[in-house]
């Protein structure tokens, strides 16, 4: 059983083009029998700036598998995620823009990796450019390069609002998210089985007007989220760096000492090596105390956030479909 959940904030003139899209996928999935189907479309309207909210009621009234949520104001496009999502029931939970950037087809390409290599989570990236807007598409590119370099998450450059993800990961990673957390970082603490794949994805929208679904302040919002929902190995290299200082300061006090007592003459000028080493010492140790304190208070901040110590997935369901999809050779691999 499949859930979608697709936020809803300026999407008129793309709700019912979507939902006839999925609707065909739909329809196909039950001609071809398989062992999963869509059971929800779940379309949650993040107070939207146009007449999408009654656009989804109408649907809703016309197809019994759409459900319309409607959040009493704007809490931004994370936080409308994850209402879909715990509102969800699905055994998979596809996550998709109201846009139509991110195509329905592609959902069931995204279902066989999941259960080929036994992924919780399966990212849909582009093959090129998605704006074909030169700086948008390299500052979004780097700054995910960066994110990963300072975490050690090895999935993030791969972060995508379109994702398919195993249904008990989804609630439970959705159940423990706060304002400020990054979803897909909440996601990576509840597995690490994550893939993804290559599919063309374009923005028409931005392309064609210039204009998009994420306003300058609403990516800034993605990234602080998603800094204040990691934890930044700077603070270990940082206490790592002080500790390093410390040892070395220890190490030349000692050898400027034996120089001082066997070969006094040898030191020209008094008092700037102590004072140096004094310095490189006391700050070594300031650096190391501060490193081992903001390494706490990070520990502590993920706790708050809802960072589990474990948790348990069962993957044995993926064998039937996985066999269905070995059976079907009129699909593309």
């Amino acid at each position: 059983m499949v859930s979608i959940v697709v936020p809803i904030y300026s999407g008129s003139d793309y709700v019912e083009p979507l939902v006839a899209a999925l609707d065909d996928l739909r329809r196909q999935w039950q001609e071809q029998e398989t062992p999963f189907f869509l059971a929800e479309v779940i379309f949650v309207d993040d107070a939207a700036i146009d007449d999408s909210a009654a656009k989804i009621d109408r649907l809703g009234q016309v197809h019994d598998w759409i459900v319309p949520l409607h959040l009493s104001r704007n809490f931004g496009q994370h936080p409308a995620t994850i209402v879909g999502i715990l509102h969800s029931a699905g055994d998979w939970v596809v996550t998709m823009d109201e846009d139509l950037q991110h195509r329905p087809e592609v959902i069931t390409e995204m279902l066989r990796k999941a259960v080929t290599d036994h992924a919780d989570i399966v990212y849909a990236n582009p093959t090129s450019t998605v704006h074909d807007a030169a700086i948008r598409d390299l500052s979004s590119r780097s700054f995910k390069r960066l994110m990963q370099w300072l975490t050690d998450n090895p999935s993030l450059s791969s972060f995508n609002s379109f994702r398919l993800i195993r249904g008990p990961v989804a609630r439970a990673a959705a159940s423990v998210c706060s304002h400020d957390t990054y979803l897909d970082i909440t996601l990576s603490w509840f597995t690490q089985s994550v893939r993804s794949i290559r599919v063309n994805m374009k923005d028409e929208r931005y392309i064609r007007t210039g204009r998009s679904g994420y306003s300058l302040k609403t990516l800034f919002s993605h990234a602080w989220r998603m800094i204040f929902s990691s934890q930044i190995k700077l603070l270990r290299m940082g206490a790592i760096l002080g500790l390093i200082a410390m040892v070395v300061s220890v190490l030349a006090s000692i050898y400027f000492l034996t120089i001082k007592l066997l070969y006094p003459t040898e030191i020209l000028v008094r008092g700037w090596t102590s004072l140096f080493l004094a310095i490189m010492f006391f700050g070594g140790l300031s650096a190391f105390m501060l490193g081992i304190v903001l390494q706490y208070l990070s520990s502590l901040v993920l706790k708050v956030h809802g960072k589990p110590t474990f948790f348990t997935i069962d993957r044995s369901g993926d064998a039937p479909v996985a066999q269905w999809f070995e059976t079907r050779t009129d699909l593309p691999r």
